[in-house]
């Protein structure tokens, strides 16, 4: 290796420690980015903006890419200009970065190349700019520059219609929700297919005077946490119900189902164990994980042989080994392999993890979720989920064997350090799940929407890839037409989530459609003449074998 390429490598160590924050012996040269380092699409866009900053290069990296440090520092080596400057990466560890710093300072001197102009809508890859382009800092130091750049971003694409992100609906949602659109200042009906109110809870009056008798009784909220005051009778019987629901012998409630998975795995996994899981988990998961501070792995999505040979790879290792994946993947709307998986975790004594966020009131013959789904339940060591889709209320949980149960209550900082749950909202939730047991004619009718809806688009072409749930996505790729399918579609009246990085991958754009069971086959044929019109008019390449 020449002074050149050793100073590339020194500098590309330095970045990616500082954004994985590893300790410098475990950055194994050949180590795998994404399968032995755990670093995912977020994390890399950071290391890869900032790299480009240090190098003055445009280098573009996808997450499915089989990096090592050796091979992403040849990358940019490649793309070097003879006698480039390289800028000295700020450093995270000084004892471990200094070492690269003056390896770099050694052969260059010259300042770096400024991140991207402000006034310019390209991005790093000298494309058109995505979301990708404002995560990270690279060099400046002014923190807020990016949020400038963003700014000027973000305005554009309201201008064009493309950014709908946090418009105000106006009353209760069902399969039509009153919508303020910013973009042409007037209040519009939508037919919606972007809620997660998968069972219609949310709107039930049985429920609401629930939560109004509630607040009566217990008031608006508790003012504090679980351990401090915070608990009421309502969260225990709440509690209960649900590890009745899934089988298991005890039951965690959180603030959120974010909080569920970060409490829940940091207090679980540290320093010295392996966290292990799929690239395409939610960002709670990938979170928590990082928040442990346990080495990272991420197999690719669903790939059971890949997940085998990373946990005989590593087989060697001290420490304790978790699998976590989503029940169902919140972005694509397939279910987790689970039968493979158990599998596996018993084979290379694994504990496993499974968040049914979108598997609860879903999946199952009375809604349980994944576990039920496989007739696997009562099989996973620990269930997490949120109560804010499905069951239509708010917060998060964790079930499992009551020892477990117990240590987290203890050991979990996201429920220990924060406040729970309103009773009010815990009382609703308790007539929820007790609507959802003694109704399960709404489970059939939102099967039976699903299955019709998700036919529909395959035979007219629409590629829906492997979703089995209530989320059908219509996967695009480019993000900008991803953008206009989503604005022409509003300007028919459907509204639905039009997912771009950081939800996806850059080049993974896609429309993400919910299914409720509150939708009417009149519903679901209107979203159909409308997603075929605006392939239509946005020339959308469909499967012409189907749509024949």
């Amino acid at each position: 290796m020449n002074a050149a390429h050793h100073d590339i490598a020194a500098t590309v160590r330095a970045v990616v420690q500082k954004h994985s924050q590893y300790a410098d012996e475990a950055l194994q040269d050949h180590a795998l980015l994404q399968e032995d380092l755990g670093i995912d699409s977020i994390m890399l866009a950071g290391i890869v903006s900032e790299l480009n900053s240090l190098l003055q290069t445009r280098v573009s990296v996808s997450p499915g890419d089989s990096d090592t440090l050796v091979s992403l520092s040849a990358r940019f080596a490649a793309q070097l200009p003879a006698q480039a400057p390289v800028q000295q990466p700020p450093s995270a560890d000084p004892a471990a970065l200094a070492r690269a710093a003056v390896a770099a300072a050694a052969a260059f001197s010259a300042p770096a190349l400024a991140t991207a102009d402000s006034s310019s809508s390209t991005g790093s890859s000298g494309s058109k700019a995505t979301m990708r382009d404002f995560v990270g800092n690279g060099t400046d130091p002014d923190i807020f520059t990016k949020t400038r750049r963003f700014q000027r971003f973000q305005r554009e694409r309201a201008e064009q219609g493309h950014f709908w992100y946090g418009m105000a609906s106006r009353g209760r949602s069902s399969n039509r929700a009153r919508i303020f659109d910013r973009h042409e200042g007037r209040e519009r009906e939508f037919l919606l297919f972007a809620s997660n109110n998968y069972l219609g809870l949310a709107n039930d009056e049985r429920v609401l005077d629930a939560i109004q008798q509630a607040s009566r009784e217990y008031g608006a909220t508790n003012t504090g946490s679980r351990l401090i005051a915070g608990t009421t009778e309502v969260h225990q019987v709440l509690e209960r119900k649900l590890a009745q629901l899934k089988g298991r012998e005890d039951c965690l409630v959180f603030p959120s189902g974010y909080s569920a998975n970060l409490g829940t795995i940091a207090a679980l996994v540290g320093p010295g164990d392996q966290v292990i899981g799929d690239v395409y988990n939610h960002m709670s998961i990938q979170d928590g994980c990082k928040l442990s501070g346990a080495t990272r792995r991420l197999y690719p999505h669903n790939d059971m042989q890949a997940l085998e040979d990373m946990l005989a790879r590593h087989e060697d290792q001290s420490g304790g080994r978790l699998i976590v994946a989503d029940g169902v993947f919140s972005m694509h709307g397939d279910i987790v392999h689970l039968p493979e998986l158990l599998k596996l975790a018993q084979r290379y004594q694994a504990r496993v993890l499974i968040d049914e966020a979108h598997s609860t009131g879903v999946l199952g013959t009375t809604g349980s979720g994944t576990t039920e789904h496989f007739q696997l339940k009562g099989r996973v060591d620990l269930e997490v989920g949120t109560m804010s889709k499905a069951l239509g209320g708010q917060g998060g949980f964790v079930v499992g064997d009551a020892e477990v149960i117990d240590y987290l209550r203890y050991y979990a900082n996201s429920y220990v350090f924060a406040a729970t749950i309103p009773a009010p909202v815990a009382a609703g939730l308790n007539a929820s799940l007790d609507i959802m047991a003694a109704e399960p004619e709404r489970l059939a009718r939102l099967w039976s929407n699903i299955d019709y809806l998700k036919a529909s688009l395959d035979r007219l072409g629409f590629d829906t890839e492997q979703s089995n749930s209530a989320i059908i996505p219509v996967r695009i790729g480019d993000e900008t037409l991803a953008m206009n399918m989503g604005r022409s579609l509003r300007r028919r009246g459907l509204y639905c989530q039009t997912v771009v990085f950081p939800g996806v991958a850059v080049g993974d754009a896609r429309l993400r459609i919910s299914v409720l069971e509150s939708h009417t086959r009149q519903d679901l044929d209107q979203a159909l003449d409308m997603l075929l019109a605006a392939a239509q008019e946005n020339r959308l390449p469909l499967h012409e074998a189907l749509a024949a």
